[in-house]
């Protein structure tokens, strides 16, 4: 069977199609008879349930530090807790009731005890003890939770995946995404580019795949259900020379990013986490251009701490040693939704309250992510810089709110480094300010995926408008090379962060623009160097 889609990345994927269900349980109250057989039930699901927290807290350490780790550990303690057990059992002993509607009225009424409390730390474990009911009850239930339920790599086939569900789930098990909705432009797109695994969008798939064999043709931008042996032959070869010219790209590791007229430029790449810096190491960037520091954010039920962030921070800092690390300030917002910021529903989020917006409207917010990045600029070589900037006066802001934070650190004897401060040229109004946004600040970072949204009016998490959406329009480049210009003659350094940077049709353009530096997902660095030394750019 063959299914058409939109690819959003190349390549060739072959393995074992599984469904991606979301965690919505309906839980029936149903009677039964034997009550203590439903105990066991219960009290081997709960035991399930912490072996896969155990299993979680173990990645997480790996991937985001101890502190963010820490989280899972509190919830396996909250599964031992004899209250909450003493309530399950109570219910299924007394009412004769299953363990799931026992677990679901246990998870509501420990959920609204402690969202009644006044200290700010128990009322965060509201939602700790709704989401350990769900865990268990997704067990009983045989539901697969937000982490895939797999021991070997598969093809994940959704309806559509949120930044916030692609975050948690495990990369080494995903060989490729197809989802039924999307768009080439979202983060869960941006996401399969950055692990350089094909994705395809659009697809209409059926439930009854789920199990079956596939390919995905990521070039073509096509699904294939159990194929013949012709097929799986062809895709093996395919596979193969994908293969050799990877092989082929490895030989420039170590190599410099210069052109063959001897123009050098600084090639970085973009991160969403801890776990991605392994994969900027292996593929010989320079450094990081882009820290998606909103994904600490997106993994969490709760605000992240100081100490969460500054053990994230300081670790990637300290495994780039001495590399620039360059830090953007939270982007929440538009696509990127948290439920424990209460943000109000907006007709047009992307163009509503986002990032610097949010930042500098909730200051405590941004001041506790600033302090743990000037802490952590202690361990190596950082830079910050601000998202979605639109004028002046925001930058001016921005700057008092960091000598506030850089003095509370004076004051307690906390030690920090020197730190470049940079915006991101993301809006036609910063672009039309660069000369004077230039003469206050370090260097400027254009986002070419808003640049490009804002200055065509294109919504870029809009399928329908993806044969609208021309990154390569002229007045996209003509917005790059303004802000190149202006940002030189204000003394400010110029870089692209956004997927365009990735694009090698479009290398040598920068290169005579005279962009300063590309950071890109790691997986295009050496093809992105590759391009960068096959240019000349004196003829």
């Amino acid at each position: 069977m063959k299914m058409d889609g939109k690819s959003v990345f190349g390549g060739v994927a072959m393995g074992r199609l599984s469904i991606y269900k979301k965690n919505d349980q309906v839980v029936k109250r149903t009677r039964v008879s034997d009550t203590e057989a439903e105990v066991r039930r219960y009290e081997n699901a709960s035991e399930k349930a912490k072996e896969q927290l155990a299993a979680l807290y173990d990645k997480a350490l790996k991937e985001v530090g101890e502190s963010s780790a820490a989280i899972f550990e509190v919830h396996q303690m909250m599964l031992d807790d004899l209250d909450y057990q003493e309530s399950v059992t109570n219910m299924i002993r007394t009412q004769g009731i299953n363990a799931e509607y026992a677990l679901a009225v246990t998870g509501d009424n420990f959920s609204e005890m402690f969202a009644a409390m006044d200290d700010d730390y128990m009322k965060a474990r509201a939602a700790d003890v709704k989401d350990i009911s769900n865990r268990v009850i997704s067990v009983l239930q045989g539901i697969q939770n937000t982490e895939l339920d797999s021991e070997e790599p598969v093809i994940l086939v959704a309806e559509d995946l949120a930044p916030s569900e692609t975050v948690q789930l495990d990369k080494s098990l995903l060989l490729s995404f197809v989802t039924r909705f999307g768009s080439t432009n979202s983060h869960t797109a941006i996401l399969a580019r950055t692990m350089n695994i094909p994705a395809l969008i659009g697809v209409d798939f059926s439930e009854d795949i789920d199990g079956h064999f596939g390919i995905v043709d990521g070039f073509e931008g096509t699904l294939y259900v159990d194929p013949d042996e012709e097929t799986i032959e062809k895709y093996r070869k395919k596979q193969e020379e994908e293969k050799e010219k990877a092989r082929l790209l490895q030989e420039l590791k170590g190599m410099p990013n210069v052109t063959k007229d001897g123009r050098e430029i600084k090639l970085y790449a973009n991160i969403g986490g801890v776990g991605d810096v392994p994969s900027v190491l292996q593929n010989d960037a320079a450094g990081i251009g882009l820290f998606r520091s909103e994904f600490l954010y997106l993994e969490s039920d709760t605000f992240p701490t100081e100490e969460e962030q500054f053990n994230a921070y300081r670790t990637v800092v300290q495994t780039m040693a001495g590399k620039k690390v360059i830090i953007r300030t939270l982007d929440i917002g538009a696509d990127k939704q948290v439920d424990y910021f209460n943000l109000a529903h907006e007709d047009n989020p992307a163009m509503g309250y986002r990032a610097i917006r949010i930042c500098l409207e909730q200051p405590d917010i941004f001041k506790t992510q600033l302090r743990a990045i000037y802490r952590a600029s202690y361990y190596g070589n950082i830079s910050i810089m601000f998202p979605m900037i639109i004028s002046v006066d925001e930058v001016k802001r921005i700057q008092e709110i960091v000598d506030e934070v850089k003095k509370e650190l004076d004051d307690h004897g906390l030690a920090y480094g020197d730190v470049e401060l940079g915006i991101m040229i993301e809006t036609p109004a910063a672009v039309w300010m660069t000369e004077e946004l230039a003469k206050e600040v370090d260097f400027f970072s254009i986002g070419t995926n808003d640049l490009t949204q804002y200055t065509l009016a294109i919504d870029r998490q809009n399928p329908r408008l993806d044969s609208f959406y021309d990154a390569h329009h002229p007045a996209v480049l003509r917005a790059i090379q303004m802000t190149v210009e202006n940002g030189h003659k204000g003394g400010a350094w110029v870089g692209i962060c956004g997927e365009l940077g990735a694009d090698t049709a479009l290398t040598e353009n920068f290169l005579r623009m005279g962009v300063d530096e590309l950071s890109v997902s790691p997986s295009r660095i050496l093809a992105v160097r590759a391009a960068i030394r096959d240019c000349d750019l004196s003829k």
